[in-house]
C-alpha cells in the first residue's frame, strides 16, 4: 500500500497497534522511501513502546541508511518484505475480560498495553482505514475567550432576561400570553395566560401549590390545586426555570387558578439527525487521571480495544469533564491522591490520551474537577494546560458546548445539576440510578442548569449560554458516575458513567460508581452499545 500520504501512514501504524507523534508521521511521510522507513520503524521499536515518536523514526531512517550502504559494499540487502513481521514477536495480551457486547479480550494487566497483531501483508481492511475526507466536526455554543460577566448586578439582570426572552419564545405562540403588570389590572373571573420565570413554590395549609412567576414587570401568584391533573407537575419544578400557565383570574383579581401548564420542552414532532454513513462515537467522562482510584487497567483495555478491527468504525471520541481528578477539590482531597501537583496530572492525562489510535477525532469539556473555573458556563482550558493535552490536536471546548459529527448533533455538559434535579424531585422521577431520567427534565426544562444560587454555581454572562436553544440529537453528560440511557421525545440521553474506582467519598453517600464503561454511539441509527473494560 503506498505510504506517502500521512492519513495511510496513521492508519497502517493503528492497524499494527502504535500511535504516533505528528512529526513522527511527517518524517515518515518525508522518507525516500515510507513505506520502508515504516517497516523498518516497526521492525526496530521496543516491544513496550506504545507511541512512534520522532527520534524512533529518525534512528530508523539512520540505521536504514547504514543497511542500504553495508548491503552495496558487500552485494547483499538489508531490507525485508513489507509485511514481513511476524505474529509471534507480538507479546502475549495478557488476562483480559471479555468486552460486554463483543467479546474481544482486551488487555486487562497492570503494565503498558502490548500492540496489536500485526496485519499480514500490512493491510488495514481489518483494522483502522477510515477515510479522515468523510469526516465532518463542528462546534457551537463554545463561549470559551467569551465572558463578559463581571459579577455586578446588571450582569444578572441581564442572564435572566436573556433566559426568559429565549425561552418564553418557545411558549408565547402556545398561550395568550400577558404581563404579570397587566394581569393585576385585568377584572376578576377573566381567562389570563403568563409566561415567566419561576420565583417560589410553596405549599398552602390546605395542601394546594402557590406558584409565583415573575417577568420584566413583575410577579404574580398562580394557585395549582391538589385535586387537578397538573398538581402532580409541581413537584418536578425548580426555581428560575422558565414556564407558561393558563388560568382563571379570582373573584378580586389577587390569584389565578392554574388550568394548564407548559414548558419549553423538546416537541414531540423531533426527529434526529443521522450519519450518511455507518460510524461511531464513544462517549466517556470523568477520568480522574491522579486519584489513588484512577482505573489505569481499564483505561488501557479500552485504549487497546479502540485498535481492534472491532473499533474500526469509532472515529470520534467525546469526553464530558473531569479529565483529572484536581487539587483541593473537597477537604483532605490530597490524602487520596497519587499526583498532587494539577500540571502534571493533565500530563499524565495527556500520556493517556496518546494510547487512543492517532486517527480518532477528540472532543473534550471541562468538568468540576478541572483546572476552570466552576461557575458555570465554563471556558475551555488556558493555554498552559492546553499546551500540555496536545495528544491529537483535541477540541477543547466550553462546558457545554454543541458539537455536530457528520450531521448528529450532541450537547456536552458536565452535569453538575444534575445533583440538583436528583436532590429536589421525587426518587422516581430522578435517582442517581438512572441519571438518564434526570436527564429527561432539563431537556423538557431546555436548560441544563435551571435553578440559580443552589448546588450548581453558575456565572451571569450577557448571554445565557446554558440554555438548550436547538434540540440535540444526543445529550451527553457525566459527573455522577453512573452509566444510563434512554430516549426523551428521540433524543438520545447519555450518562456515560466514570474511569474511577469508589472513593471514600462515595461510600459515605452509598454511590456505587459504574466504572470502566465506554458507551459507544451508531451516528447511522443512533443505536447504543455499552463496552466493559473493568
Amino acid at each position: 500500500m503506498p505510504l506517502e500520504r500521512a492519513a495511510r501512514i496513521v492508519s497502517e501504524l493503528a492497524s499494527c497497534g502504535y500511535n504516533a507523534d505528528r512529526e513522527a508521521v511527517t518524517k515518515l511521510a518525508a522518507a525516500d522511501d515510507p513505506a520502508r522507513a515504516l517497516e523498518t520503524v516497526l521492525e526496530n521499536v521496543d516491544d513496550d513502546v506504545l507511541v512512534i515518536r520522532t527520534d524512533h523514526v529518525e534512528a530508523a531512517i539512520a540505521n536504514d541508511r547504514e543497511d542500504v550502504t553495508a548491503g552495496d559494499s558487500d552485494g547483499s540487502s538489508a531490507a525485508a518484505p513489507a509485511g514481513s513481521n511476524d505474529r509471534d514477536q507480538v507479546p502475549d495480551a495478557g488476562d483480559a475480560d471479555p468486552s460486554v457486547s463483543t467479546g474481544a479480550t482486551p488487555t486487562h494487566s497492570g503494565e503498558s498495553p502490548s500492540p496489536s497483531p500485526v496485519e499480514t501483508g500490512g493491510s488495514t481492511d481489518a483494522g483502522r482505514s477510515a477515510d479522515p475526507a468523510l469526516r465532518s466536526l463542528e462546534i457551537a455554543n463554545d463561549m470559551t475567550g467569551e465572558s463578559t460577566g463581571t459579577g455586578e448586578y446588571e450582569d444578572f439582570v441581564s442572564v435572566f432576561r436573556d433566559r426568559l426572552e429565549r425561552l418564553g419564545s418557545k411558549l408565547r405562540g402556545r398561550v395568550n400570553h400577558r404581563p404579570a403588570a397587566t394581569i393585576e389590572d385585568m377584572p376578576g373571573g377573566e381567562e389570563v395566560a403568563m409566561v415567566g420565570l419561576v420565583n417560589d413554590v410553596r405549599s398552602t395549609a390546605s395542601g394546594h401549590w402557590l406558584i409565583e412567576l415573575e417577568d420584566a414587570t413583575g410577579t404574580f401568584p398562580w394557585l395549582v390545586m391538589k385535586d387537578r391533573q397538573y398538581a402532580d407537575l409541581v413537584e418536578e419544578l425548580l426555581c428560575d426555570e422558565v414556564l407558561a400557565m393558563e388560568g382563571t383570574l379570582s373573584g378580586d383579581s389577587g390569584i389565578a387558578f392554574v388550568d394548564s401548564m407548559f414548558f419549553p420542552d423538546v416537541p414531540r414532532t423531533h426527529e434526529p439527525s443521522t450519519a450518511d454513513r455507518h460510524v461511531q462515537a464513544a462517549l466517556i467522562s470523568d477520568v480522574h487521571v491522579g486519584s489513588q482510584e484512577f482505573m489505569h487497567d481499564a483505561w488501557t483495555a479500552f485504549a487497546d480495544w479502540l485498535h481492534t478491527p472491532a473499533a474500526q468504525h469509532v472515529e470520534y471520541l467525546l469526553i464530558a469533564g473531569d479529565m483529572v481528578e484536581g487539587v483541593g477539590v473537597y477537604p483532605n482531597q490530597d490524602e487520596e491522591l497519587d499526583i498532587v501537583d494539577i500540571y502534571e496530572q493533565y500530563e499524565a492525562f495527556s500520556e493517556y490520551l496518546k494510547l487512543v489510535p492517532g486517527d480518532v477525532e477528540i472532543v473534550m469539556i471541562p468538568g468540576n474537577h478541572d483546572a476552570v473555573r466552576l461557575a458555570e458556563p465554563q471556558p475551555g482550558f488556558d493555554e498552559d494546560i492546553r499546551e500540555i493535552m496536545t495528544a491529537h490536536d483535541a477540541r477543547i471546548v466550553s462546558n457545554p458546548s454543541m458539537v455536530t459529527l457528520e450531521g448528529v448533533s450532541v450537547l456536552m455538559y458536565h452535569g453538575v445539576s444534575l445533583d440538583e434535579v436528583i436532590a429536589e424531585l421525587p426518587e422516581e422521577k430522578a435517582s442517581y440510578d438512572e441519571p438518564h431520567k434526570a436527564m429527561y427534565h432539563l431537556l423538557k426544562k431546555r436548560h441544563v442548569a435551571p435553578q440559580f444560587g443552589g448546588h450548581t454555581r453558575l456565572a451571569p454572562e450577557e448571554k445565557d449560554y446554558l440554555v438548550i436553544d436547538e434540540v440535540p440529537d444526543i445529550f451527553h453528560t457525566g459527573h455522577v458516575h453512573k452509566l444510563g440511557f434512554g430516549k426523551y421525545h428521540d433524543v438520545l440521553a447519555i450518562n456515560s458513567g466514570c474511569w474511577q474506582a469508589q472513593t471514600d467519598f462515595q461510600k459515605s453517600v452509598n454511590i456505587d460508581p459504574d466504572s470502566g464503561y465506554a458507551p459507544i454511539v451508531d451516528l447511522d441509527t443512533l443505536e447504543v452499545t455499552v463496552q466493559k473494560f473493568s
